[in-house]
């Protein structure tokens, strides 16, 4: 036979599991403006119904319910959303990384204008050509120095500030492996708080919220994978257990690197080993004690991947990277010209050649500073922040070789051959990376290529910002708090708190009923 009191216990059931539910729904409430907080619902389940199954229940019409309980406290996320949502993060925060490297170099380059490299070389040449007409002016062939001046000026200018700029990414980069390391010991360090509260059967929401949005930060420095690891003891059928988060490749293949075990809780920072030579590029990356890879083969999209390939790196011996192929690209440009237009030089009679009538010492109209090794063709580097007009054209106009002989091998005064032979290197096809084109052609590639990678990254950089905010708002219209309806909810549990409290009070009549009146006669 069921209690007389058993109504009162269904309906304090009751008033309790809603209570939890507007303390739940107040906790929404306090939390709509809190970055990365996802909305908790109260999951209701019914409680053992009466009797219980045995030989010795009571014969009653079937099941008699027994009331509600709050069985958990679940957060409302979907995990297909937050891969969806990490992968474009991914990528946005590659492009965004490469977009502001290139966007850098082109203000360097400041191609077009009037101060770049372009137009530098352009008023040399044009100096030139006015000097064919008047060679004995020494007006015009101060002219061509200085402008041969600015020339090595800009180039040095442009050059170092490409290099100031490279080992502004290289710190760049090591603050981003700190980072990206930081990151990986927080999760680290929740997945152990996690796995301390869940075998009791609590289900720790605002710790997994703080995980997730950790997840979040660590999928913009490398694409990643989650796999989830159960507690042990008597977890919550909602608990979400420890994460184990490998590292994955543009297409979300496991690259067979983990960088966090649930299981163990161990850890594989990141380090960067540089190259020991003169390029100090990245050569490999390593993951915890043993796991390494070749940056080449790295093939995991994010703002490290990108800030190191704008940095430079080493394949097969040989720099590569944003700044590294453009400042070779520069030495190719300077050396493979300079060795022309010094060869002709050289070729060409100056004042004091006329005068003594006959051919001097060959001098060379520029030359490289510094006491570094000598440039070759199998070493061109430092070839435009080396750059310089040589010493004996700074100190003597006269020495600029504006004059070629004539049949009989005399030049004489007002002869302007070889400087017309000087302005025409431009126009000469010359070989460039095994490319023959002429200095302005290839100057004009090398800007072309710039630019086209440049508006290549800003557009990715855009499409991968409109999908990721694409996503993100679906996943926030999952989980974020809505106002309206957590106000909907807190007037439906008032009102389901009141209904029971009511019913509290009709079996209190109820009871009274039967405590003090039955058994009276005459009322």
């Amino acid at each position: 036979m069921k209690s007389t009191f058993h109504g009162l216990e269904t309906a304090r059931r009751a008033m309790m599991t809603q209570q939890y539910a507007l303390s739940t729904t107040g906790h929404n409430i306090a939390n709509a403006n809190t970055p990365g907080y996802s909305r908790q619902r109260v999951n209701f389940t019914q409680t053992e119904p009466y009797p219980g199954v045995g030989r010795n229940r009571p014969m009653i019409p079937g099941h008699l319910g027994t009331g509600t309980q709050a069985g958990s406290i679940q957060r409302v996320r979907e995990s297909f959303l937050d891969i969806q949502f990490r992968n474009e993060h991914n990528k946005a925060s590659y492009w965004d990384t490469r977009f502001t490297a290139l966007q850098k170099m082109e203000d360097i380059m400041n191609e077009p204008s009037q101060d770049g490299i372009a137009s530098t070389m352009d008023r040399f040449w044009n100096a030139l050509q006015d000097l064919t007409a008047d060679p004995q002016d020494s007006g015009a062939r101060m002219v061509v120095r200085e402008r041969g001046v600015a020339v090595a000026e800009t180039f040095n200018y442009v050059a170092s500030s490409l290099t100031l700029i490279q080992q502004d990414l290289k710190g760049e980069v090591n603050v981003t492996v700190k980072s990206f390391n930081s990151v990986l010991d927080q999760i680290n360090s929740l997945n152990q708080q996690i796995a301390k509260v869940e075998p009791h059967g609590y289900v720790p929401n605002d710790l997994y919220d703080k995980r997730d949005n950790l997840v979040d930060q660590l999928s913009q420095y490398v694409n990643v994978t989650v796999e989830r690891v159960e507690a042990g003891g008597k977890p919550d059928a909602v608990a979400e257990g420890a994460y184990t988060i490998k590292l994955a490749d543009e297409k979300g293949q496991d690259l067979g690197i983990t960088l966090i075990d649930g299981s163990s809780y161990e850890v594989n920072h990141l380090s960067l080993t540089f190259d020991e030579g003169n390029s100090e590029l990245v050569s490999q990356l390593t993951f915890g004690d043993a796991q390494s890879v070749a940056f080449s083969e790295f093939d995991s999209r994010g703002k490290i991947k990108a800030s190191i390939e704008a940095y430079g790196y080493l394949e097969n011996g040989e720099g590569k990277g944003i700044y590294p192929d453009m400042l070779a690209n520069l030495d190719e440009m300077v050396y493979t010209f300079v060795e022309e237009f010094n060869r002709v030089h050289r070729a060409g009679w100056n004042v004091e050649d006329i005068q003594n009538g006959a051919k001097g010492e060959a001098i060379n109209f520029f030359t490289y500073s510094g006491n570094a090794a000598a440039l070759t063709a199998d070493n061109k580097a430092g070839a435009a922040s080396r750059l310089q007009v040589s010493a004996e054209v700074m100190n003597q106009i006269n020495k600029i070789a504006a004059a070629k002989p004539s049949a009989d091998g005399v030049a004489f005064i007002g002869n302007g051959a070889n400087a017309l032979e000087l302005a025409n290197v431009k126009d000469k096809r010359l070989s460039y990376n095994g490319t023959t084109t002429t200095v302005q052609s290839f100057y004009q590639s090398i800007i072309g290529d710039m630019a086209v990678n440049t508006n290549e990254a800003n557009r990715m950089m855009r499409n991968a910002d409109l999908l990721r905010n694409t996503v993100d708002e679906r996943r926030q219209s999952v989980s974020s708090v809505s106002l309206d309806e957590e106000m909907t909810d807190m007037i439906k549990f008032q009102h389901a708190y009141n209904a029971a409290a009511r019913n509290i009070t009709m079996v209190d009549e109820m009871l009274d009923r039967i405590i003090n009146g039955m058994g009276v006669v005459g009322r």
